[in-house]
This record gives C-alpha cells, sequence and structure tokens, in this order.
C-alpha cells in the first residue's frame, strides 16, 4: 500500500484530533479533582475558622478569671499580714 501526500495529511489530522481529545479528557478529569480539592479546602477552612472563635472565647474567659484574681490578691495579702494572735470568728 502506497500512502500519497493526500493521506499523509489526512493521517497527521487525524491523530492530531486524537491527542487533542485525549488532553481535553485528561483536563476534564483534572477539573473535576481540583473541584473535590477546593471543596476539602473550603471544609477545612469553616473548621479552623470555627477553632480559631473557639480559641478567642476562650482567651476571653481566661482573661476575665485572670482580671478576678487580681482583684481579690489585695484582699489575700491583707488578710496574710494580719496578726497571728486573732481568734477566729465564730
Amino acid at each position: 500500500m502506497n500512502l500519497n501526500p493526500q493521506h499523509m495529511k489526512t493521517a497527521r489530522a487525524l491523530a492530531v484530533a486524537l491527542i487533542a481529545t485525549v488532553s481535553l479528557g485528561a483536563c476534564a478529569s483534572y477539573k473535576t479533582e481540583f473541584a473535590t480539592i477546593n471543596s476539602r479546602l473550603d471544609q477545612l477552612d469553616v473548621k479552623v475558622q470555627g477553632a480559631a472563635q473557639s480559641a478567642e472565647s476562650a482567651n476571653q474567659s481566661a482573661q476575665q478569671a485572670n482580671q478576678r484574681l487580681d482583684q481579690i490578691e489585695g484582699r489575700v495579702q491583707q488578710l496574710e499580714r494580719a496578726p497571728a494572735g486573732r481568734k477566729p470568728r465564730g
């Protein structure tokens, strides 16, 4: 079988079309994978934001507890300096 130039052009065109089809099919599967990865990243972002809010809330609670301790510290020091010979009430 002898291939003339017209047959060679047709064969090249078919080869290019085949390669393009395979390449585009691969891109479509990558789009699906990227969509899945982006969805997972979005879910992680939501979890991280929730954890950050919980941490901020815990930090505020700790600061309030420290303020209360600071408020009673003076009274504790005063009681510690009280004379030892004093009788307890009751």
